[in-house]
């Protein structure tokens, strides 16, 4: 029985060729079977980099993932190296090579990969916006309803967010964003990163929600900073607060929204609300509110 192969995932350009790795192009070279996102656009790649590879090339997409996975770690125990390429970035990062990467693993085969370009880690960088602690988010949900669940479950994230996000979208994403984390909250989007026609906007959240009711072309990620970054006034979210239940807004609601508008801490707010309620008095807590989560 021949030794296992190699299971290599390949990160490629996420806008100009000029990116790729000397690495990339010698895992190209020396690959047996190369799984690619998109066999065309793979080869578009391959005639802008001025490479031709002898291994066979696969369609791997999100349709075809799952039935693709046992045939590749098939070739992989047979002791084929195969190399995994998504459109742009790195495989297995919002783009498929997961499931294939959980079975190779699981076979013993050895996983390795070639470091490339990464919009996620390019947008952040160029940003502005703090980077010491940060989370991806990928694509959030397309129904308008999932989506807003999405983000308000992040309205008390502290850290800063990255997303991605389709062009045609990208108006009603920022909206249900300004809903969540209010109007000022500091974003950036990020256009066609490292081509020609990049262009990277900064502002509060409702500023890019105007510029986006325009035509928005290109691949597209969206830089949000956490909850609290800002350092803002607890006294005026807790104000937000009074009027809220004051009008009717549960308690636990009214924290949420106060906490992400003014940019500070929800689990603060909701405990100074409390105190303010109830005279520094001790009351039971909403089952809904942070800690009841």
């Amino acid at each position: 029985m021949s030794e296992p192969g190699v299971l290599v995932l390949a990160g490629t350009p996420i806008g100009n060729a000029a990116g790729a790795a000397p690495a990339l192009l010698a895992a190209l070279a020396e690959a047996d079977v190369i799984a690619a996102e998109d066999t065309r656009k793979f080869r578009d790649l391959c005639r802008r980099l001025g490479v031709a590879p002898e291994a066979s090339v696969v369609s791997f997409f999100d349709g075809n993932e799952a039935a693709r996975v046992d045939g590749l770690v098939a070739q992989l125990l047979d002791g084929r190296r195969v190399v995994v390429v998504s459109d742009a970035g790195m495989p297995a990062v919002s783009d498929p090579g997961y499931r294939l990467v959980a079975a190779a693993a699981a076979a013993g085969v050895t996983v390795t990969a070639v470091p490339g370009p990464s919009a996620v880690l390019t947008a952040l960088a160029v940003s502005g916006l703090p980077t010491d602690r940060f989370c991806f988010e990928g694509f959030l949900p397309r129904k308008r309803g999932e989506r807003r669940a999405r983000l308000a479950g992040l309205a008390a994230e502290q850290r800063t967010m990255v997303f991605f996000e389709a062009p045609h979208r990208l108006d009603a994403f920022l909206a249900d964003a300004v809903e969540a984390f209010g109007a000022e909250r500091r974003a950036v989007v990020c256009r066609e990163l490292t081509k020609t026609h990049e262009e990277v906007l900064r502002g509060g959240l409702a500023e890019l929600a105007a510029w986006a009711q325009g035509e928005v072309r290109g691949e597209i990620t969206v830089v949000i900073e956490g909850a609290g970054t800002s350092g803002g006034s607890l006294p005026e979210a807790l104000a937000s607060v009074r009027l809220a239940t004051e009008s009717g807004r549960r308690l636990s609601e009214a924290v949420a929204e106060a906490a992400a508008a003014h940019g500070v801490s929800r689990r603060e707010l909701y405990d100074a609300a409390l105190k303010d309620r109830s005279g520094d008095k001790a009351q039971p807590r909403d089952p809904k509110g942070p800690a009841g989560r």
